[in-house]
């Protein structure tokens, strides 16, 4: 059975695939922009742009607020290990604004900070457009075959490794873009990094030592958001993608596409099932390990899903709130 939350808003969203599917709303803190999911513990995070963390371990019946004298209030991304689990929970990794990374392996009941990733020598070049004056941890990958590695994507700044469980920092290499957005690791495939970015695409193929990007075929729409690869095949990816920001997330302005790529083709665009792009917001797209050739895209008009790798979608059918065609749906993710 397969599950996605997402948040838009103040409330978090869990689509329930069981015989059919189901939406439950769930109540959650203030404007939410990162959302994650311990399968270890069940407990459910929510990290909100200016009221810090919060953690549900009752399905989102009730919340606590998480690290209130540590982390920085606004909590941009939140990542959960698949490699360490430590007595009841897996380590859970949050990102903020400003720029800090922040590991926690009891649950978020205690933290320890990345002090070193503020001492990357392009650090003073960091700035998100918008807000000039600072920057933040968009996304977050710990990797699924390296127990000790994770990625860091600074949203403006670039892509940041550890290999010390977040104790010492590398700084961004040549080939990936700085304006990133999504990080993903292949589950099969060690070694696979993907990038979504204001650039474009990127990837890796050992682990983040080297990087190379691929625009074929996009056109004019290199504004990457959201990408995800096959998980039976790490050649063929499907990436959400605008012209530009004004294009990308807020639904009365949106005109956004999905694209496609498999072994070195171009990006190829697609329609089939899929939403007009006039007045769809940018897609956030998951994949479950289990499910070969599967992927799930989600945005404010629906959830689709496309079983045949990616070359047609099909839209789900539920109850879906007329409010939130109105709504950016901030973050996602999958679990089982």
């Amino acid at each position: 059975m397969v599950s996605i939350y997402f948040a838009a808003k103040n409330t978090i969203y869990k689509a329930v695939e069981d015989d059919g599917w189901t939406l439950q709303e769930i109540e959650g803190p203030e404007d939410i922009r990162s959302v994650a999911y311990d399968e270890v513990s069940g407990r459910l995070y929510a990290g909100t742009f200016n009221k810090g963390l919060h953690a549900s371990d009752d399905g989102g019946a009730s919340w606590q607020q998480l690290g209130e004298e540590v982390l920085h209030s606004r909590v941009m991304s939140l990542a959960v290990s698949r490699t360490e689990q430590l007595g009841e929970f897996s380590v859970l990794w949050a990102g903020t604004e400003p720029s800090m990374l922040y590991r926690s392996e009891d649950g978020g009941m205690t933290w320890m900070d990345s002090k070193a990733l503020l001492e990357l020598p392009s650090e003073p070049e960091w700035s998100f457009p918008p807000r000039p004056e600072t920057h933040h941890v968009r996304t977050i990958q710990p990797d699924l075959h390296e127990t000790g590695r994770v990625f860091a994507g600074i949203e403006l700044g670039g892509v940041m490794r550890s290999n010390d469980h977040g104790g010492s920092w590398e700084d961004r290499k040549p080939g990936s873009h700085h304006d990133s957005h999504s990080l993903k690791a292949h589950p099969y495939v060690a070694g696979r990094i993907y990038e979504a970015a204001g650039e474009g695409f990127a990837e890796s193929k050992d682990g983040g030592d080297t990087w190379e990007k691929f625009n074929e075929g996009l056109g004019g729409f290199t504004y990457m958001v959201d990408v995800a690869a096959d998980p039976g095949n790490p050649d063929t990816l499907l990436a959400s993608v605008a012209k530009g920001p004004y294009q990308a997330y807020l639904p009365e302005r949106a005109h956004t596409r999905m694209v496609r790529r498999t072994g070195e083709g171009g990006w190829t665009f697609i329609d089939d099932g899929l939403p007009e792009p006039d007045g769809s917001s940018v897609f956030a797209l998951l994949t479950d390990d289990t499910q070969k050739g599967v992927f799930y895209a989600l945005n404010n008009t629906g959830l689709y899903i496309s079983k045949d790798a990616g070359m047609s979608f099909k839209k789900a059918e539920m109850d879906w709130p007329k409010t939130l065609e109105y709504l950016r749906i901030t973050d996602a993710v999958l679990v089982n």
